[in-house]
């Protein structure tokens, strides 16, 4: 008798907790139609707490989603506006706007083609459109990028490639893959999902131009270190992910480079219970940047 009452009251209390935690807002079914795609482009949208009560402008987060998954995904299994929403209340992290994209399985890049430049567009049209239907604070330094899998690496080729228009970057699970197992996929058939994007291996079984221009191992060689470190880096990922290769490369590539940045391995794979359980660390770190 005396356990089933105890139980009762902290299950009351744990459901008064959770009722007294403010909660933001989150809209789904939005759209923008593009002129660069020539389709639509939806999105969802989380907004913070006080949001819709205040006059201020807040920092964003362009969180990305992963292969074949749409701008639902991070709502739906991710629970990240819960995740948000405890965390705004403990203090944890500053009140943000998130802001989630559907990109098909465009990689988040304009495929070697020439057919979807899903690249162009969301920097020239998206990320302008959305900052003009809410209260964003525009300055690069207030703007974040974070994502998993696909979306992982998506975050990482729009930090490297558009420093000017990200302050920090935080991918889970990112699908970095190095030149080898690239070319190891092509050889097999295993490269569906890569050669419409990237293209094929030349007759002289060379990576195509196309890869080598967006990977971001490629682009860590290319680039100068004070130009990468114009972005703080977060990265995370699983230490049973079977994206460990590229992960820990790319990690090896930023030391090598001397560009300050954050790299975690902890325990999880590549799944939902995974990134739902710690896309609160990649916020929080965003979180710190957007605090100054």
């Amino acid at each position: 008798m005396k356990k089933s009452f105890l139980f009762s009251v902290l299950f009351c209390i744990s459901v008064t907790l959770f009722a007294s935690t403010p909660q933001g807002k989150v809209i789904e079914g939005q759209r923008m139609a593009s002129k660069i795609t020539g389709y639509d482009v939806n999105y969802s949208v989380y907004l913070p707490p006080g949001y819709e009560a205040s006059q201020r402008a807040y920092p964003v987060v362009y969180l990305l989603h992963g292969y074949t998954d749409n701008e639902t995904a991070w709502v739906q299994f991710g629970e990240v506006n819960r995740v948000a929403d405890e965390a705004i209340a403990s203090g944890d992290i500053p009140p943000m706007i998130i802001i989630m994209p559907d990109a098909k399985v465009t990689w988040y890049v304009n495929n070697h083609s020439g057919t979807d430049q899903y690249e162009d567009m969301m920097i020239e049209e998206f990320i302008p459109f959305v900052e003009k239907q809410y209260r964003i604070r525009s300055d690069h330094s207030f703007r974040g990028v974070s994502g998993l899998s696909m979306g992982g690496n998506g975050a990482l080729v729009y930090a490297l490639r558009h420093p000017d228009v990200f302050g920090v970057c935080a991918p889970f699970s990112a699908a970095v893959y190095t030149n080898e197992e690239v070319e190891e996929y092509l050889k097999k058939d295993q490269k569906q999902w890569f050669t419409s994007i990237y293209g094929d291996l030349d007759k002289n079984d060379q990576l195509p131009q196309h890869w080598m221009e967006y990977s971001v191992l490629e682009m860590i060689k290319r680039m100068p270190a004070k130009e990468i470190s114009q972005v703080k880096f977060y990265i995370d990922c699983g230490d049973d992910d079977f994206l460990y290769k590229g992960n820990a490369a790319l990690h090896v590539a930023l030391r090598d480079k001397g560009v300050a940045h954050q790299f975690r391995i902890r325990e999880g794979a590549h799944n939902w219970t995974y990134w739902r359980g710690n896309v609160i660390h990649g916020l929080k770190f965003m979180g710190e940047v957007f605090h100054r």
